[in-house]
């Protein structure tokens, strides 16, 4: 169930990436926790870009919601 779900998640990324990547950013899956909560961590561009907790919302979350609607957050790791 899990690796179904992850691969869900994975799919939902890939249709955003292509959006991301025309402003020079990208994103990736760093975790899901309890089937609920996924954490995701947005790079290059995207790292400083001034709307991407907009983004994270609004694209990001309502993406991933579509594939996996059992998803009820989406959270953005910073970069260490």
């Amino acid at each position: 169930m899990v690796e179904e779900l992850r691969i869900k998640i994975e799919n939902a990324l890939d249709e955003i990436r292509p959006f991301l990547q025309n402003d020079g950013g990208d994103i990736s899956l760093v975790s899901i926790e309890n089937e609920k909560i996924v954490r995701v961590q947005l790079e290059g561009a995207c790292v400083g870009c001034s709307v991407n907790q907009m983004t994270l919302k609004s694209g990001v979350e309502m993406t991933i919601k579509k594939f996996a609607p059992q998803i009820e957050q989406v959270i953005n790791v910073e970069p260490k």
